[in-house]
């Protein structure tokens, strides 16, 4: 008889997204007509840029022919990718790290999921509340997180980031975690980390043997040059961090799929009688088992946004979703609503006005303004009372939707 893995059974029913397409398909059954515009899932809207679409032609091109042809490629990615990535992503931060703690993906969400493979079912783990949800659910999907009782899991330390402490989570105190994840920029909040901040969570991790997850997607909109891009720009961090960074939202591949993870040879773990296991061998075996590699076409087109016309095109993108945010914030504001984030990040989060819940304000903004937002209860008990707005959208997408909200506000 085959036994069902239990651990699955103790997710959530209620997935963020698949509950407000529900919603949002509900509404439009009900009002076709209705021109809906959505604010919510963090989905980029403009193309691909010129260098990644002419790279990516060259590249099939080259799969059309015997001598061009590629079959399966290396799990940790090809040289000249992981080349790129070290000479401009870190090299300019000061930041050394060899060729073979790059291990490219798919994209960041599966190796952040993944990654937690690598460690025993009772590590105690501790999460920003906001959070995205795919880190507590592949931690539920393993039995690591407890029971769900209250709107929270057992075994999780949840470290609030509000409004009210600045959206700057609090060392944990009495029992000491284990594994700590970071997101900065932070999705959903939109909010970034100074470096004083984060040497004292690399500080805490060394001193009590923890690990971090660091999660930096959105390093990549960070507009202010005093606020840290990588955790390794840390002193120590090698010791005790993985980053993950991801080529969806900074240069439009949520449809091409690529990113990588950075596993430094210095992070280890300890096994029960002490062993120390370095995870950089360990995820390179993980890998060899289990992917198969990103395609060929895929890496090709992410080493050509570090060309100097690559560079150049991708950051006119995200100067774009930038100005919409900048946008966003500006009516907002205007219309006295209380937002944070959308200065270094492509995420506004708004406080709901007069204390209304967050799925309250959802429906509320739909049915007034047809309008879609994310509710911030969504990504932790710390996101009631709150919604997350993006800017991926289009120029005028965007600003038709600020105009609805505007007279909705105003009762026009």
């Amino acid at each position: 008889m085959a036994l069902v893995n239990i651990h699955f059974l103790n997710l959530q029913n209620n997935y963020l997204f698949a509950d407000i397409a529900k919603k949002v398909n509900a509404f439009r059954v009900m009002h076709p007509k209705a021109d809906v515009i959505s604010l919510g899932i963090g989905d980029v809207t403009q193309p691909l840029c010129p260098a990644v679409i002419e790279a990516m032609h060259k590249a099939v091109d080259e799969m059309a022919t015997a001598e061009g042809f590629r079959g399966y490629g290396p799990e940790q990615g090809y040289a000249f990718l992981r080349e790129a990535i070290l000479k401009n992503d870190f090299v300019p931060r000061g930041v050394r790290l060899s060729i073979d703690e790059v291990f490219i993906n798919d994209g960041a969400k599966s190796d952040t999921g993944n990654f937690q493979e690598l460690l025993h079912w009772d590590n105690f783990i501790g999460v920003t509340d906001p959070i995205y949800p795919v880190y507590i659910d592949s931690n539920v999907m393993i039995g690591r997180c407890g029971t769900y009782r209250d709107g929270r899991w057992t075994n999780v330390r949840y470290m609030p980031t509000t409004a009210e402490n600045g959206f700057i989570p609090e060392l944990p105190k009495g029992r000491p975690v284990d594994v700590i994840y970071l997101c900065y920029p932070n999705n959903p909040t939109g909010t970034v980390i100074t470096k004083q901040e984060l040497r004292k969570w690399v500080n805490y991790a060394l001193k009590n043997d923890a690990l971090i997850l660091f999660d930096a997607a959105y390093q990549a909109y960070i507009q202010d040059p005093e606020i840290p891009h990588s955790i390794y720009e840390i002193r120590g961090a090698r010791k005790c961090a993985i980053e993950f960074r991801s080529f969806s939202k900074t240069a439009g591949f949520t449809g091409v799929r690529c990113g990588y993870t950075i596993v430094p040879k210095d992070v280890s773990v300890s096994t029960f009688e002490g062993e120390r296991i370095p995870l950089n061998q360990l995820w390179l075996r993980r890998q060899c088992t289990k992917f198969n590699g990103t395609s060929y076409i895929s890496q090709r087109a992410a080493e050509a946004i570090y060309s100097p016309e690559g560079k150049q095109q991708v950051q006119q993108t995200i100067d774009y979703y930038m100005q919409n945010a900048k946008k966003m914030l500006s009516v907002l504001h205007n219309l006295g609503f209380e937002c944070y984030g959308g200065e270094n990040a492509p995420y506004i989060w708004m406080r709901t006005p007069d204390g209304m819940g967050s799925w309250q304000f959802f429906e509320a903004l739909l049915y007034g303004a047809n309008v879609v937002c994310t509710p911030g209860v969504g990504f932790g008990p710390s996101g009631e009372g709150y919604v997350r707005f993006t800017a991926f959208g289009s120029h005028e997408r965007t600003q038709e939707a600020l105009l609805r909200i505007e007279k909705w506000q105003r009762g026009v």
